[in-house]
């Protein structure tokens, strides 16, 4: 590569010489202006108006024009001699964390060579610092004629400037973003999520410049004779009425893009829609077909009123009927139930009175005591009917 400026890093009291080239190259397509009638060339000529002739590029010169009109000449002498350090040298003022650097700062980005083998050393020195510190180095050089800012950072295994605007030169976004009160919703931002995931990364060497290739067979074919070949028309663009819907349809076209295939697990969620009634639309009555008509409709109604009032009465004649059923059993088994304690409970007595007569050999307090326990039976007995009675009448 060839260099365009040659000059010497200032690194504190390290003092580096080095080669400035361009670190890119366009590769755009340029175009002559010609004469449409015959195909002629139209040139530039340059001419002195004091003259009127065509001078050389060795016969200009520069100059500012001041505000008079008047022609101030400066010569290269003129330049080499201004008063500032920065007229063959890259003074580096700070080292500055990467996110200090505002992208719209950037420019022209230049490749620093290290001059001669005694440069190797404190180039590799400052690149290997830089390297490790993860800063980048802020500079001031002078090129084409007036002082410049620049950022110097590690590529690879080479030192690479960038031209930087000065702060004074980039415009405030001032009236750019949209007014106030647009509100975006969290389900917008899923979906813009779920696009950005989808989409997902691309190796920046697979991108190329279409437009330039398309260019070039126009030219070859208009070279050979052959009519250029036709681009299809662009596709007419929808008007956007649901934010939503274009979100979803956008996540759907860039996964069929990519076969189906996302780069990440995006989940789309999509809106709770809720579905409107049908509206029902009245049909017009009119005539004696109408009145007929809706004659009928009530009488059918009507019937249809009636027996569905016939079948609740049916079923709840056979509830109330399974009710009763279910009642009645139940009643009978408590009131076999009963019975059977009450058997259980004189037996248990008629032994108890039995054992405690053959303890005692007074047959007159025996017979007393077997009276009482016959006559507690017999009142055990009672109650038990007595509820069972009470219980029937309560059902």
């Amino acid at each position: 590569m060839r260099s365009i400026w040659n000059g010497a890093i200032s690194f504190g009291l390290f003092s580096i010489p080095v080669k400035l080239m361009n670190a890119t190259e366009s590769h755009a397509v340029s175009f002559r202006q010609i004469h449409t009638e015959d195909g002629g060339r139209i040139r530039y000529r340059k001419v002195c108006e004091l003259e009127d002739r065509e001078v050389s590029q060795a016969e200009i010169g520069k100059a500012y024009e001041d505000a008079d009109g008047s022609m101030i000449p400066i010569t290269d002498e003129d330049l080499s001699h201004l008063p500032i350090p920065t007229a063959r040298t890259i003074e580096i003022v700070a080292f500055v964390p990467r996110e200090r650097i505002d992208p719209l700062q950037m420019g022209t980005a230049y490749y620093l060579a290290a001059s001669g083998a005694p440069a190797a050393k404190p180039y590799t020195l400052l690149r290997e610092a830089l390297g490790r510190s993860d800063r980048v180095a802020i500079a001031k050089f002078a090129l084409r004629g007036r002082e410049r800012l620049g950022m110097l950072r590690v590529s690879g295994d080479a030192i690479v400037m960038h031209g930087l605007l000065w702060p004074d030169e980039v415009r405030t976004p001032e009236g750019v973003a949209p007014d106030a009160g647009v509100t975006v919703r969290e389900q917008e931002l899923d979906l813009a999520d779920a696009l950005m995931d989808t989409l997902g990364e691309i190796d920046l060497d697979d991108l190329h410049d279409e437009y330039r290739e398309a260019l070039e067979e126009v030219i070859a074919a208009k070279a050979a004779g052959e009519a250029p070949p036709e681009a299809p028309g662009p596709a007419e663009p929808g008007k956007v009425l649901d934010l939503m819907a274009a979100l979803e349809s956008s996540v759907r076209a860039a996964r069929e893009s990519r076969g189906g295939e996302g780069t990440g697990t995006a989940e789309v969620r999509t809106l709770e829609r809720r579905e409107r009634p049908a509206r029902r639309t009245p049909k017009e009555t009119g005539g004696k077909k109408s009145t007929s008509t809706a004659a009928g409709k009530t009488a059918a109604g009507k019937t249809q009123a009636r027996k569905s009032t016939s079948a609740a009465r049916k079923s709840t004649a056979e509830t109330d009927e399974k009710t009763a059923k279910s009642a009645k059993t139940a009643h009978a088994a408590h009131t076999a139930k009963t019975a059977k304690s009450a058997k259980t409970t004189k037996t248990a007595q008629t032994a108890k009175t039995a054992k405690t007569a053959q303890k005692t050999p007074d047959r007159s307090t025996a017979r007393k005591t077997a009276a009482k326990a016959t006559a507690g039976s017999t009142a055990g007995k009672g109650a038990a009917k007595k509820t069972a009675s009470s219980r029937r009448r309560g059902a």
